[in-house]
């Protein structure tokens, strides 16, 4: 089973309901609840890591790196809930956070940065952070994608006032 980073989009409403209760937690990281969910992959670390080399503004780095990773812990009570990665505790950012973050992001186009991927394809996995089987190309398009998934998701979330939910399945 891969395990994945996942992010929900919440309502303040639902994320204090998951501050409060393991059980209502585990509705979002189950898919249960009326939620929007993307799935980012193994994307993160690689954007991240790709960003770093790009020189990224710190500004907009720590954005990025709120984006994948979130505030705080939702609810330390999860950690013992069944089938949770108890090493990826579930993180949330609340809605101001959110409009800041998806302002940061709207800053960067992707493909300025992908210029920094180095590119010979085993410096590129040694660099970006990535076990890559396919081509430069594709790593470069694979990036991109879940850049722009990240930034449209976060927008989305900053436009609705909503929080968003992040975790690894």
């Amino acid at each position: 089973m891969a395990i994945t980073q996942q992010l929900a989009r919440v309502s303040a409403e639902q994320l204090a309901a998951c501050r409060q209760s393991a059980d209502e937690l585990d509705k979002v990281c189950s898919f249960e609840l009326q939620s929007d969910y993307v799935d980012l992959d193994w994307a993160g670390s690689a954007l991240t890591r790709i960003w770093e080399l790009a020189g990224v503004d710190a500004r907009i780095m720590a954005a990025l790196r709120r984006a994948l990773h979130g505030d705080t812990e939702v609810n330390a009570a999860y950690r013992d809930h069944p089938d949770t990665v108890w090493e990826h505790p579930v993180t949330a950012l609340e809605s101001a956070a959110v409009a800041q973050v998806a302002g940061a992001l709207q800053e960067v186009e992707a493909q300025a940065v992908l210029v920094a991927l180095p590119s010979n394809l085993h410096e590129a996995r040694a660099d970006g952070g990535l076990d890559w089987k396919g081509s430069e190309s594709d790593l470069r398009k694979y990036l991109a994608r879940h850049f722009t998934v990240l930034r449209s998701f976060y927008e989305e979330a900053a436009r609705r006032d909503l929080a968003v939910v992040l975790w690894w399945d």
